[in-house]
C-alpha cells in the first residue's frame, strides 16, 4: 500500500466524502457550468444564428489575426523558452538568478501593465515614437504590437515546463554522448530534444492556449480597430458591449472549445512526461 492509499485509509469515510462532495461542487459551480452556460447561450438561436455570427468577416478577421499573433509568439518562445531553460540546468552563472525571476516576470505583472509599457516604449509620443514614426514604422494599434504583447505575457510558459524537467534529468546523458565523439548538435537532436519532448510539447500546448485567450495586455496596444486589431476575445468584448450575445458567445465557444481542447492534451503531455521521469 503507498503512502498516499494509506493517507486515505486513516481518514474517516464521512470527511473524504463530504472533501470530495464540496471539491466537485466547487468545480461544478465555478468551471463546469460557466462553460455549459457558454455553449447554452451560443446555440440559444439555433445553428444558423451561429453559423452566421461565426462567419462574419469582422469574426473572421479576428479568427486570423489570433493565429497570425499565436503563430510567431509561440515559435519565439519556444525558441527563447528552449534556450533559457537550457542556460539555467547546464551551466552556472553570476546572473542565473537574475535570469529565473525575468523569466516568470510576466506572471507577476499585470497584462495591462505590459500592455501600458509597450505603449509607453512604442506608442506616438513614448520612448522611440518619433523615431518609429519618422521611418513610417507603426508598433502600436498594429499587428507588431499584438504579437509583442501576445509573446510578453506568454513568455513564461515553455522555459517554466522545461527547467524543472532539465535539472531532473541531469547532464549525465548529454556528457556521455560527447565523450563517445557525438557533436553538440547531435547531442542536441539525438539526446537532449528526445528526453524533454514531452515536456516541450507540454509548454507549447500551454503557451498557445493563453496566446489565443490573452486579452489585458493585447487590448491595451490593439487600438480595438474592427476588422484590423481585434483578436477573438477583443471581438467577444465588442459583441457584448452592443448586446450581440448570440454572436459574443458564439465567438466564445471557439475559445472554449480551445480551452477544452488544451486543457485534454495537457493531461495526456503531462502523463507522458512523468512516465519520462520514472
Amino acid at each position: 500500500m503507498t503512502r498516499n492509499e494509506k493517507r486515505m485509509a486513516a481518514d474517516p469515510r464521512p470527511v473524504r466524502l463530504l472533501l470530495t462532495g464540496l471539491a466537485l461542487a466547487a468545480l461544478g459551480l465555478l468551471v463546469a457550468l460557466p462553460l455549459l452556460a457558454v455553449f447554452v447561450q451560443a446555440f440559444d438561436k439555433g445553428w444558423a444564428a451561429y453559423l452566421t455570427a461565426i462567419a462574419d468577416p469582422f469574426t473572421r478577421s479576428a479568427i486570423l489575426l489570433s493565429l497570425v499573433a499565436t503563430g510567431i509568439a509561440v515559435p519565439l518562445n519556444l525558441v527563447f523558452g528552449f534556450a533559457a531553460a537550457w542556460a539555467v540546468t547546464k551551466f552556472q552563472f553570476a546572473g542565473r538568478s537574475a535570469l529565473l525571476t525575468l523569466i516568470d516576470l510576466p506572471f507577476g505583472v499585470s497584462p495591462v501593465v505590459a500592455g501600458l509599457i509597450y505603449v509607453l516604449v512604442f506608442g506616438a509620443r513614448g520612448w522611440l515614437g518619433p523615431w518609429l514614426s519618422d521611418h513610417n514604422i507603426q508598433i502600436i494599434f498594429a499587428v507588431p504590437g499584438i504579437v509583442l504583447a501576445t509573446t510578453f505575457v506568454t513568455f513564461p510558459f515553455v522555459a517554466r515546463e522545461l527547467i524543472p524537467l532539465m535539472e531532473t534529468q541531469g547532464t549525465d546523458e548529454e556528457e556521455a554522448a560527447l565523450v563517445l565523439g557525438a557533436s553538440p548538435l547531435q547531442m542536441l537532436w539525438r539526446v537532449t530534444l528526445p528526453n524533454i519532448k514531452w515536456g516541450l510539447l507540454y509548454g507549447v500546448v500551454l503557451c498557445t492556449a493563453r496566446a489565443l485567450g490573452e486579452f489585458g495586455a493585447v487590448s491595451v496596444v490593439s487600438g480595438h480597430i474592427r476588422g484590423e486589431t481585434n483578436t477573438l476575445p477583443l471581438h467577444v468584448e465588442i459583441l457584448y458591449n452592443e448586446y450581440n450575445y448570440a454572436g459574443a458567445f458564439a465567438v466564445a465557444s471557439l475559445l472554449s472549445v480551445i480551452s477544452v481542447v488544451a486543457l485534454v492534451l495537457k493531461k495526456l503531455l503531462e502523463r507522458k512526461t512523468q512516465q519520462e521521469l520514472l
